[in-house]
């Protein structure tokens, strides 16, 4: 399960090397990446990936207008990530421009999928959601 609130420092052209802990509960080199729905960028093991997007794919392709807006959104900006041999990844340019990532990140833990997150759109967020 993916757990904790890490800093990690964003280097030159989007790389980012993923905390340690995130890496252990990934398991492997390979990840799934996408967009998230407030303005951040989620990271899936691709086992979770296939199970998070299952129930999307069930949903009938031609009668279902909303399933079928909800598709694109998830897989027509996903991209299979491969950490190289220090845990380190290039984020795509689009998804850190949907994020609005320029300096400093947040990496989240946030149960099946981590979360990547400007500092600054994060704590705006979760002063909207401690205020309820």
């Amino acid at each position: 399960m993916f757990l904790g609130t890490f800093e990690p420092n964003l280097m030159e052209k989007g790389r980012l090397a993923l905390p340690k802990k995130i890496r252990e509960e990934l398991g492997g080199k390979r990840l799934v990446l996408t967009i998230g729905f407030e303005k951040c960028i989620f990271g899936f093991t691709e086992k979770a990936w296939e199970k998070t997007t299952e129930p999307e794919l069930s949903r009938p392709l031609f009668s279902d207008k909303e399933g079928r807006d909800l598709r694109r959104k998830m897989f027509a900006d996903a991209i299979n990530v491969e950490l190289d041999s220090q845990g380190r990844f290039i984020i795509p340019e689009r998804m850190m421009e949907y994020a609005g990532i320029e300096e400093q990140v947040l990496v989240k833990g946030a149960g099946d999928h981590f979360e990547i997150w400007n500092k600054n759109i994060w704590e705006e967020y979760r002063r909207q959601i401690d205020n309820g």
